[in-house]
């Protein structure tokens, strides 16, 4: 059967999160947080289109723009079939829409997120996407025993995202820790407004589990939790501010935010690691995590 391709509606929001959860288990994702990125994020332009076959919804594209780095042009298209759908068309007449989405928003460069297994490999080179970096999805059980956190650094105080009287300051250490992060797209271009608009004010972010270390005044270290409000937790981003770094500040951060979740009720905890980050690898691995999944962030010129 040829499937239906259509913009996604409100209604759509809970059979796409369970979608996205069987295919993806590590997922951390909500009906809400579909439904806040569809409103809540302008400057991103989200767009979420679904293949419709006989049975319902086959397959889900993700689509928007990459709105924090510098270089304009820049967007991004996320697909997910169901398994027993692959190999029957649904994959490629949704990228067809979405490219044409990106296309119409001036997107030049769409990056894609593609699962590290053969299938999915090839269909995105057979249509002229070529690979990036990688990234290791890591797994760790929070009923096992964390290992002794270092001790705080002289005039460094813990606290939580909930207790900053305002967020700008982890807006600036957000900034300047992602500086030099691994990645094929840089994050040196978000104003403060549609920094809180993209990250602060998403609902998956548990403030009072993110963790923030504070020295005179500036945030220097922070570890962001996300959760779903049942028992998964993600780590959407671990950093330090470059002046910081070798004081054990990413662990001493990210141990009192895990400690946190799991007496909050968590009880698998995910992070998405960048192959090539072996700092952080260094800091995952000391804590228990373990490789569940990888992907890769592969990219095409829609101008070609």
């Amino acid at each position: 059967m040829v499937p239906t391709v259509r913009a996604a509606g409100g209604r759509d929001a809970t059979p796409v999160a369970g979608l996205l959860r069987t295919a993806e288990p590590h997922l951390v994702v909500t009906p809400a947080l579909l439904a806040w990125q569809a409103t809540g994020k302008p400057a991103e332009r989200f767009g979420m289109l679904v293949a419709e076959t006989g049975d319902g919804i086959a397959g889900v594209a993700r689509t928007g723009l990459l709105h924090e780095s510098a270089e304009p042009g820049l967007g991004f298209v996320n697909l997910v079939v169901r398994p027993e759908r692959r190999g029957r068309g649904v994959g490629s007449a949704l990228l067809a829409a979405a490219e044409e989405r990106l296309a119409g928003l001036g997107v030049r460069r769409a990056y894609a997120r593609v699962a590290d297994a053969p299938a999915s490999l090839s269909f995105a080179e057979g249509r002229g996407y070529r690979p990036g970096r990688r990234n290791l999805i890591l797994r760790l059980d929070l009923a096992a025993t964390l290992p002794t956190p270092p001790a705080p650094p002289p005039r460094v105080r813990l606290t939580t995202a909930a207790d900053l009287p305002d967020p700008r300051p982890l807006y600036e250490a957000d900034l300047a820790a992602a500086a030099d992060e691994p990645g094929d797209v840089g994050m040196d271009e978000i104003s403060y407004a549609d920094w809180r608009a993209a990250y602060w004010d998403r609902p998956d972010l548990d403030r009072g589990l993110t963790t923030v270390a504070v020295a005179d005044g500036a945030v220097v270290a922070f570890s962001v939790a996300l959760t779903d409000g049942g028992d998964r937790y993600l780590s959407g981003m671990t950093g330090t501010r470059a002046e910081w770094r070798g004081r054990g500040l990413a662990r001493l951060v990210k141990h009192v935010s895990l400690r946190s979740a799991r007496s909050a009720g968590y009880r698998r905890a995910f992070t998405v690691n960048d192959a090539g980050n072996d700092a952080m690898r260094a800091v995952n691995e000391w804590f228990g995590y373990r490789p569940v999944a990888a992907e890769w962030r592969y990219l095409r010129s829609l101008q070609e």
